[in-house]
């Protein structure tokens, strides 16, 4: 297929990356690399951190959960949130999430710190961040 000059079958069987302003748009997959470290911003564009890690569901292969870091200032003194990813919305222009929630937001609500992570396998915890950001996660625990 050549669109514009541009030959997607090379750059499918060598790997190398499409080139252009809208080459990947409109996105529909994209690595976990890719989303790790991602900005995330309000809807009035404000910086509400980066995405420290994604949390999987392995039964259903869906990313669940964003592990959003915000406050840290070179990667300290930072704290983590637990976000489900249904709250997230790509904006492929910026190359960021928009997070329909303001800054002050994260002052208020729990989160924790790098050295201290919630058990990831108990499903109370899960419940309780999807009761708290009133969403439903693809997997629902007795």
């Amino acid at each position: 297929m050549n669109t514009y000059g541009k030959e997607y079958e090379v750059d499918n069987i060598t790997g190398k990356n499409h080139e252009g302003p809208a080459a990947n748009i409109p996105v529909r997959r994209l690595t976990a690399t890719s989303i790790i470290g991602d900005k995330v911003e309000n809807l009035d564009g404000e910086n509400l951190g980066k995405i420290d890690n994604l949390m999987v569901n392995i039964n259903s292969g869906s990313i669940e959960y964003v592990v959003l870091e915000s406050g840290s200032f070179l990667g300290l003194g930072g704290k983590l949130f637990a976000i489900p990813f249904s709250q997230l919305y790509l904006n492929a222009e910026k190359e960021c999430f928009i997070l329909n929630r303001e800054k002050e937001y994260f002052k208020s609500i729990p989160g924790f710190d790098k050295s201290h992570w919630p058990d990831t396998n108990d499903h109370s915890y899960f419940n309780d961040v999807d009761n708290f950001w009133n969403t439903t996660s693809t997997t629902q625990y007795p």
